[in-house]
């Protein structure tokens, strides 16, 4: 079924669990945006799920791109993993649903680990990206000696639960819960919980392993497709100065900040959605992203 927008609409909204062949059914968020609209893919970051992450992003997004985002394996009604966690096959299972709905190339945007999910995409499948928008997020997260140590830890934590009958039902509320942060709205803090209880604990700890192991040093200089990096300059989880130097490694990618923490889609939705708009556009690089970038239009 096409569903179209017409003007001055609400963008149409829908949701679904698809099958991305070989790999397992996840659920599916779409605005189906103006018609002959550039493609947003956005990439949630980790114990969240696509409506926690980005619920307060698509009716904006909407009426200028058609926007699609997927619960990652392991997380809400995400692919069910089995072992350990790994953005690689996140990245690949993008690929694989660009495919089954016919997508061509699209904008990757990526909060937190979905950043480094769309770097990934870069990497593994280039021909598909037509630009990157990074959020909050870093070419690695490991550096001080607190953090070397976290990481040591993990994947014993992880091993620990998935041996453990009794630990294995547990869920990544609390530590979701951590990384967002005080919430100061009671309805949205009870959707946020709801949200991230649908995640176990033993995949938000691997998650967090996989990002703790994750560098994309040696390659993201090569990146040449409009880029666009959306700095949290208040963030607790990934310092600015990691966030910076990410941007000053992509040749050309322009700096887009909001003054809000790690967890400002949540907490800041309002700031927040200005800001990733401008930033999306200049990913989009196309003459109608152009124009309605620019107020005088």
């Amino acid at each position: 079924m096409v569903v179209r927008q017409l003007p001055g609409e609400a963008p149409a909204q829908r949701t679904w669990l698809a099958e991305l062949p070989g790999r397992g059914i996840t659920r599916i968020w779409e605005c189906t945006g103006p018609p002959g609209a550039p493609v947003l893919m956005l990439i949630h970051g980790v114990t969240f799920t696509a409506e926690l992450n980005w619920g307060k992003n698509f009716a904006l997004l909407g009426q200028h791109f058609r926007v699609v985002a997927m619960d990652l394996r392991g997380h809400g009604d995400g692919i069910a993993i089995r072992g350990q966690f790994r953005l690689a096959d996140c990245a690949d299972d993008i690929a694989a649903l660009a495919k089954v709905l016919g997508l061509g190339q699209f904008v990757a945007v990526g909060y937190s680990m979905g950043g480094m999910v769309a770097q990934l995409l870069y990497r593994r499948h280039a021909p598909l990206l037509s630009g990157l928008v990074l959020c909050a997020t870093a070419r690695n997260v490991l550096g001080s000696p607190a953090e070397k140590l976290t990481a040591l830890a993990l994947p014993a934590a992880a091993a620990a639960i998935r041996l453990n009958p009794f630990l294995q039902p547990m869920s990544a509320e609390f530590f979701g819960m951590a990384l967002l942060g005080p919430v100061d709205d009671p309805a949205m803090a009870r959707q946020a919980r709801a949200q991230l209880r649908r995640t176990t604990l033993g995949t938000a700890i691997s998650a967090v392993q996989a990002v703790c192991e994750f560098s994309s040093h040696s390659w993201i200089g090569q990146v040449s497709v409009p880029t666009a990096v959306l700095v949290t300059t208040r963030d607790r989880v990934v310092p600015v100065s990691r966030q910076l130097r990410l941007a000053r490694a992509i040749p050309g990618a322009v700096v887009h900040e909001v003054d809000a923490d790690h967890a400002a889609c949540v907490n800041q939705p309002e700031a927040f959605n200005q800001a990733l708009l401008q930033a999306c556009w200049s990913a989009a690089a196309t003459p109608a992203a152009i124009v309605a970038a620019d107020p005088a239009s």
